[in-house]
């Protein structure tokens, strides 16, 4: 199980937002030098942050992005499954009848596999952009 880079760079580019912006239109050019990520797949991601009601645009030379929701409010969990990168830990399709190997139920180690991944949602879904700006994570 692996985070990918959609995921982790959309955490990273949010909670600059948080931080920097504080409420002022940021730039995608000015995260992307702070959390040296590529401006290109910065704009990617922000298209899907935008329609999935996470940030707003500002037009024009002082325009950029800012927080649509208060920092409190947006759980790392839901930035995770907004971009596309729901937390798996299981082979299994979470409506398949036919299980982890293609046959009636689970395999041997499903029930570890999914505890593994209830924590960490539990985990990241009591974590907001704002305690990470407050450094509240430990």
């Amino acid at each position: 199980m692996k985070l990918g880079t959609k995921g982790r760079y959309a955490v990273m580019a949010l909670v600059d937002l948080a931080y920097y912006g504080k409420g002022k239109p940021l730039a995608l050019t000015e995260i992307a030098a702070r959390q040296a990520l590529p401006i290109a797949y910065l704009e990617q991601l922000f298209v899907t942050l935008r329609q999935k009601g996470f940030v707003t645009s500002t037009r024009g030379q002082q325009g950029g992005y800012t927080l649509a929701l208060d920092a409190d409010a947006i759980r790392i969990s839901e930035v995770l499954e907004a971009i596309g990168e729901p937390l798996k830990t299981t082979r299994c399709k979470r409506e398949s009848d036919t299980g982890c190997l293609g046959v009636k139920g689970p395999c041997l180690t499903h029930a570890l596999w999914a505890g593994l991944g209830r924590q960490m949602y539990q985990y990241l879904n009591g974590i907001s952009l704002a305690d990470v700006c407050e450094r509240r994570v430990s």
